[in-house]
């Protein structure tokens, strides 16, 4: 079963305001279009845009509980006290754990660190963790990427006179009646989610959570903590969070920190993923570092990972950066054969507005991955599950026209457990209430989401020919950059192109050159290998694309990267 091809949507704009924006700014009247379809409409904004840096983070102190969290670090500082910070096994929860342990050293005190395993504690704060803390002569428990819904392992530290600082970016639960949030009767908690919407902190990550705190503790200035902004950057880059805004600050100047090569564990990871000369950017990192770290935490022990962030020692960032690579390896082919498992079960069973699909032998740790690719595929929510004795557990992933924490939220009676973001969301429920939770789902799912969810949208920036395509072209799109959610690549329609020499590569990978007027470019479409017979069977081709550089041995080349491409009308 596949999906239905994406609908193609052309941005429209009018042409003498793309003329005047583009005159204003010098710049081509592409750019210009594509600053206006992401509601970059002035001079003024476009140049505020461009010039972004970090130092234009808003007060961390804009985010509430934060003056009670300063105040009760600074009497622990003075007071000598050893302080216990709980993070989480993922890329954003690791990130933001070294950036809190870096920045508790720097101010004296004493740390215990503690991250939890998938497979024995599971997701967030638990009681155990408290006794971790109270054996380790711990008074206070600073949690970052998580404890948002841990009332229970709060109640416990209060037990023992132990305070906790909740620092999250979950959505917590909120009261049906007042509307208000229902939180743990922590000390103090600071979660971008319980805030107002326009609140310029609004969609940090974890990560972006403790590198305000970290703000606020070095007297809210940048320029004490830039050097974690790289570790800020992963947390952000691997939660997938929108690269607009804060977000876009982080990552824009994180990447610059990174690149500079100063952190010994990060280098170690590039030159394993042997990307060590390559230019650094989101997309680099999506495909090399971040998978590594998140194999960790996937397969074994994200311990490992915060050591490998906060180490000096080459040595020792080489030896962790080796086993990160072999577990991501191990990773891969695990995930390969629960993907084709996946594919075989849908293939049987189909599916609504949303893919369900459990097996006992699927591994826990690669369900999260499966569910994306599964979204790439077919264009719907996935929820991917393994079954243990008679609970399922799992993830699910989403698509951007249906809120995933939302119809979770609608099917809350049929769940033991949830939890998540608009996007992302871990499950988990009775066997048995899984046929009642479809049923559920798919209502919800219809009843939230627009009907233009049963067939997704490939938005297109503007129509282009193929001599626009240069590298003078390519340099102003960098001044987009970061791309990634919520900021993507821009999309170029070309019409009438001759295809020459295609073939699959890979899995399911269609490689060939693409022509037209004199010029030909290699071109690659990531998982449209399903396409060969219809450009095989067809002298001219449609096709949205991004122009890309290619680096290979020194040199560097213009490569298209196809999004769409179908049977052209032109003639």
């Amino acid at each position: 079963m596949a999906r239905l091809d994406k609908k193609w949507l052309l941005a429209r704009t009018n042409s003498e305001f793309v003329d005047y924006l583009a005159k204003s700014l010098n710049v081509s009247t592409i750019l210009s279009q594509i600053l206006i379809n992401r509601d970059i409409k002035t001079p003024e904004k476009a140049r505020s845009f461009f010039d972004s840096t970090v130092s234009l983070l808003a007060d961390p102190y804009m985010l509430s509980g934060m003056d009670r969290a300063v105040e009760r670090i600074n009497l622990a500082v003075k007071r000598s006290e050893t302080i216990f910070v709980h993070g989480d096994y993922d890329a954003d929860g690791t990130s933001a754990a070294a950036i809190m342990i870096e920045t508790l050293r720097r101010l004296g005190c004493a740390v215990r660190y503690f991250i939890p395993s998938r497979f024995v504690h599971g997701y967030g704060f638990h009681t155990a963790a408290v006794e971790l803390a109270r054996e380790s002569g711990c008074s206070l428990i600073v949690t970052v990427d998580c404890g948002i819904s841990s009332f229970e392992a709060v109640d416990s530290a209060l037990r023992y006179s132990i305070d906790v600082i909740i620092t999250d970016h979950h959505k917590p639960a909120f009261d049906e009646l007042s509307g208000q949030p229902v939180l743990p009767a922590a000390f103090s908690v600071i979660d971008p989610a319980i805030m107002a919407c326009d609140n310029p902190h609004s969609q940090l990550t974890g990560a972006g959570v403790a590198l305000m705190l970290s703000m606020a503790l070095n007297r809210s200035d940048i320029v004490d903590v830039a050097d974690l902004l790289d570790l800020a950057t992963i947390g952000t880059v691997a939660d997938v969070a929108p690269l607009v805004g804060e977000n876009r600050l982080i990552v824009k100047d994180g990447i610059k920190v990174m690149a500079a090569g100063k952190r010994p564990g990060l280098k170690a990871l590039f030159e394993i993923a042997a990307s060590a000369n390559r230019t650094i950017d989101v997309e680099l990192l999506s495909y090399t570092a971040i998978p590594r770290i998140n194999a960790a935490g996937r397969m074994a022990d994200a311990s490992e990972v915060v050591e490998l962030f906060l180490t000096d020692s080459e040595t020792d960032a080489k030896r962790i950066a080796g086993n990160l690579d072999a577990l991501n390896f191990r990773r891969q082919r695990i995930e390969e054969g629960v993907f084709d498992s996946a594919i075989n079960q849908i293939e049987i069973e189909g599916f609504d507005r949303a893919i369900v699909i459990y097996d006992e032998d699927w591994h826990e740790g690669v369900l999260g991955i499966v569910a994306s690719k599964l979204v790439d595929k077919f264009g719907v929510p996935a929820f991917v599950l393994t079954v243990k004795d008679t609970v399922a557990k799992g993830s699910a992933r989403g698509v951007p026209e249906v809120d995933i924490h939302k119809v979770l939220s609608e099917c809350s009676q049929y769940l033991m457990q949830f939890g998540g973001h608009k996007q992302a969301a871990g499950l988990k429920l009775k066997l048995d209430m899984i046929p009642q939770f479809i049923i559920a789902l798919n209502e919800a799912i219809k009843r939230t989401s627009s009907d233009s969810a049963s067939q997704s949208m490939i938005m297109i920036d503007a129509d282009c020919s193929i001599k626009d395509i240069n590298f003078k072209l390519l340099n102003e799109l960098s001044m987009l950059a970061p791309y990634g959610y919520g900021n993507p690549e821009p999309f170029f329609g070309i019409r009438g192109l001759t295809p020459y020499s295609p073939k699959i590569v890979g899995k399911n990978h269609l490689k060939l050159k693409l022509g037209d007027k004199g010029m030909q470019f290699d071109a690659i479409g990531f998982d449209l290998g399903d396409h060969l017979p219809m450009v095989l069977g067809t002298g001219r081709v449609d096709a949205v694309v991004t122009p890309t550089l290619n680096e290979f041995n020194g040199s560097r080349t213009l490569q298209l990267n196809i999004k769409a491409i179908r049977k052209s009308a032109v003639v």
